[in-house]
């Protein structure tokens, strides 16, 4: 090779979309007719020596549902390198999920590809909208030193390098390219002079002026739903006879990351999130596109990571099987959805529908376990339940006090609960209803009969219970008279954080630390000319912005408060949001649930928080916060620098966003809304976006062509989001940031909690109440309470569940602090990486990291 001449590694590829402006059955019958052709080229053709299947399982899974006698086949092609899929089950967005879930879709890619022969070592991002800042991390701990990705990067920080560090927060780095024209450059390889001259050697000079410190460059060859290209072992050779600047090889990721940086210390280090929009559109707006599909995917999360898991455990130590299977089929269901289109909402109305009906089928699945686990340790305990008690769970393994909802079914109007020692606990009715108990049909002798079932109350409680980390107790129902939540005419409400009150029609708030905001949420209504990859503002709309309050009731007892309020938006047909604030007694969250009814076509709503004067804002993802600027730098000259869409200040979320004001730090807890933007003034939580379209060429914030497909408009009139819609969060003031404290808020919020009341007067309020259930054989006289393990208050929780080889429990913990923390499990354990294989490393989480352990036993 001379000094001048290049390697160029051509990477046949193909870029699997599971679904689209198509369904994932059209996905499956394509699939099934080309990784059968492929199977065939590979094997018949020793020269074509190898092929990258987009590195997700999901789709060797469908296919050898179909064809399973093709697995020998295909176990030998991936076992010597020459098919490379994995590590990844579907190509999740990284940035619209729980933390757990991307851990979980790589296990579950991961274990499938190894049993298959071999996974592939390379985090691959090929397509994916803005990349998470802990994917180095995760990456590494499943010991993948290498990344490939396409978006997110400027132009600036690779134009000498596209081989980089990429760090993440907590110091990781794995050894990462950037493909600069994508995952198709090489998509359509020939050796006609027009082509490369025109095509191809501009492409290859351009890569090598960005590739300085190397002698190897990236070609990836494939694209979206690509056939394999039987003619690119000859092309390969007819290129390398014809010129002398580039030497041609078919390669795979692994092969060139490996030769790029054998001999090469690249300097260039990026750090954290990557959400760039400069050569690649990143869809920032994406995120509040089709808002009913991200909210039931974060309320499913929630159940699994924070509920069904940890009670599985639970329940499992008292002789219950452990649901694997189940939860094994609800992952797989999740992971259909988290593919970056799919979870994204930027699909067919018909793809949407089947999204949604696969996690109407994952939350079902949930709710059923649950409460089958539930009633098992219930009847487990016995004798003190029957006699008229509730179960309480709370599945967090730290210990905590707070109000915790449970439904009752009695025969008495006026009940309440008690510890087991007969003293009566903190709590309000919430609500209270007489339910008439029917007929029930009895056979007799003399045929069929019905009979009146005496009446019942169904009371909401809201309780006060002191919880042990990851724990139950049972609570006595008793006689008892308990204060009410209950109409007063102020248009006010307090605890000891804040007061909320509707002055001269205004929303004000005042909060402990003397701070007043004088009108501290509005709606804010903008016409939307986007389609469904981003939004777009309409030259010329005037924004319509509801700031003025009609308080329409108020309910208070001891321990919570309730205003509901009005806002009237003027758009179109017009939009009236019903608020509910909701104050709880020592809590320093304000809850918020807001109902309206759209009736309006291609517009956008968000709610605006007060906050004057704020210059930058902080946002969790995964183990961390992150620290973003109110305004983009690039923002002023990105047309003139040619960027794909503009680099707009509106950010992701996980968990919470917090604007940093001159009074202080304002913020939200939300759960499913995934969207927000911090100016001067406000910080504006996107509650959803209301478009029609499927693709449209030149918006404001986008030129060009339309994203997705090219020369079709697609029709999408269920994603305007007309009817009911509810959205539910949680607000909080306080005087300065710290990201471990709104960590903990969110850990506080979030449904560590569940009741159960064994009783025989209701079988409808839960999923399979009404059905006879066996009871395991082993889970017989259990305590009416246990304490069954306990972390560090310093660190937060992020999942528990039983290790995938059934031997042990896992318990992942993170510290998002600046701190090592010292994890202190109360039991015998292990450490292992996020691959569940053992490591070795002290039960101590280094600053903004996690930490996995293997207890053997609880």
């Amino acid at each position: 090779m001379t000094n001048r001449q290049k390697t160029v590694h051509v990477v046949p590829h193909a870029h699997w979309d599971r679904e689209w402006y198509f369904t994932i059955e059209d996905s499956n019958v394509m699939l099934i007719e080309n990784l059968r052709h492929l199977i065939d080229v590979l094997e018949r053709d020793e020269a074509y020596k190898s092929f990258v299947f987009d590195a997700q399982m999901s789709v060797i899974e469908d296919f050898l549902a179909i064809l399973p006698e093709k697995k020998k086949q295909l176990q030998e092609l991936i076992r010597q390198k020459r098919l490379f899929v994995g590590p990844w089950y579907t190509q999740t967005d990284t940035l619209l999920v729980h933390k757990e879930s991307i851990v979980r879709n790589l296990l579950y890619g991961s274990r499938a590809a190894t049993k298959m022969g071999h996974s592939m070592k390379i985090g691959y991002l090929p397509d994916i909208f803005g990349q998470n800042a802990y994917l180095p991390s995760i990456f590494q701990s499943f010991g993948m030193e290498y990344a490939i990705l396409q978006r997110g990067l400027y132009t600036e920080d690779v134009a000498t390098d596209l081989n980089f560090r990429w760090v993440a927060p907590d110091g990781v780095m794995v050894k990462t390219n950037y493909m600069y024209f994508g995952y198709g450059p090489g998509k359509f390889l020939a050796t006609d002079g027009e082509y490369v001259s025109g095509t191809l050697t501009p492409i290859l000079d351009t890569l090598r002026e960005m590739n300085a410190s190397t002698a190897h460059m990236l070609l990836p060859a494939g694209g979206d739903q690509v056939l394999v290209r039987e003619h690119f072992p000859e092309t390969v050779e007819a290129l390398n006879a014809e010129q002398s600047d580039y030497r041609f090889v078919l390669s795979d990721y692994e092969t060139f990351m490996e030769a790029t940086w054998e001999n090469e210390e690249f300097e260039t280090v990026i750090e954290g999130e990557l959400l760039a929009s400069q050569k690649s559109r990143i869809h920032n707006t994406i995120r509040s596109q089709r808002v009913d599909i991200k909210l039931a995917n974060s309320r499913i999360e929630d159940k699994i990571y924070h509920q069904l898991e940890p009670l599985a455990v639970m329940a499992n130590k008292y002789g219950a099987p452990y649901p694997k299977r189940w939860l094994d089929k609800v992952f797989k269901l999740l992971f259909d959805v988290h593919a970056h289109d799919s979870i994204g909402g930027c699909n067919s109305d018909e793809t949407n529908r089947a999204i949604i009906h696969r996690l109407e089928q994952a939350e079902r699945i949930c709710d059923s376990l649950i409460n089958v686990l539930k009633k098992q340790i219930a009847r487990g305990i016995g004798t003190e339940l029957e006699q008229g008690a509730v179960l309480v769970f709370h599945l967090l393994p730290k210990a905590i006090t707070k109000q915790v909802e449970t439904v009752l079914f009695t025969n008495e109007k006026a009940v309440c609960l008690a510890d087991m020692s007969g003293v009566v606990v903190p709590q309000t009715i919430l609500s209270q209803d007489y339910i008439s108990g029917g007929k029930k049909v009895v056979v007799t002798a003399g045929g069929e009969r019905e009979v009146e079932i005496p009446g019942y109350y169904r009371t909401v409680v809201s309780a006060e219970i002191a919880m042990k980390p990851l724990s139950y107790q049972v609570l006595q129902i008793i006689e008892g008279a308990v204060n009410l939540l209950a109409p007063t005419d102020d248009a006010k409400i307090a605890n000891e954080f804040y007061t909320i009150e509707v002055v001269a029609g205004k929303l004000q708030l005042t909060t402990k630390f003397g701070a007043q905001l004088s009108n501290f949420m509005q709606f804010e209504d903008v016409a939307d000319d986007g389609d469904s990859y981003d939004f777009s503002p309409l030259a010329g709309d005037i924004v319509d912005l509801a700031s003025a309050a009609e308080c329409i009731a108020v309910k208070r007892s001891d321990l919570v408060s309730e205003m509901t309020i009005r806002h009237t938006l003027t758009r179109g047909e017009g939009t009236e949001i019903e608020t509910t604030f909701t104050l709880k007694k020592g809590e320093d969250t304000l809850g918020i649930k807001h109902r309206l009814t759209n009736k309006t076509k291609n517009h956008r709503i968000r709610v605006r928080f007060e906050a004057p004067n704020s210059e930058a804002s902080y946002a969790d993802q995964a183990f961390t916060a992150i620290n973003r600027a109110n305004l983009n730098r690039h923002f002023a000259n990105w047309r003139e620098n040619r960027f794909a869409e503009a680099p707009v200040p509106i950010y992701p979320l996980e968990n919470f966003a917090v604007s940093l004001s001159d009074k202080g730090a304002i913020g939200v807890v939300t759960q499913g809304l995934k969207e927000y933007e911090a100016t001067t003034d406000y910080l504006a939580l996107t509650l959803f976006r209301s478009v029609g379209l499927l693709g449209k060429d030149n918006i404001a914030w986008r030129p060009g062509r339309a994203s997705g497909i090219n020369n079709k408009v697609v029709e999408t009139p269920d994603a305007q989001m007309l009817g009911d819609l509810e959205f539910s969060y949680h607000y909080r003031f306080t005087a300065s940031f710290t990201t471990a404290d709104w960590f903990r808020t969110t850990e506080r919020v979030r449904t560590h909690q569940l009741s159960y009341h064994l009783q025989t007067l209701n079988s409808f309020e839960e999923r399979v109440e009404r059905f006879e259930l066996p009871q395991p054989a082993a889970m017989r006289d259990l305590p009416t309470s246990a304490s069954l393990l306990t972390i560090s208050d310093d660190a937060f929780f992020s999942t528990l569940k039983q290790a995938e080889d059934g031997d042990g429990i896992i318990l992942r913990a993170f510290n998002p602090t600046d701190k090592p923390i010292n994890i202190e499990a109360n039991q015998a354990n292990i450490t292992v990486n996020m691959a569940e294989l053992p490591i070795n490393s002290p039960a101590e989480i280094a600053p903004q990291s996690h930490l996995t352990l293997k207890i053997k036993e609880l």
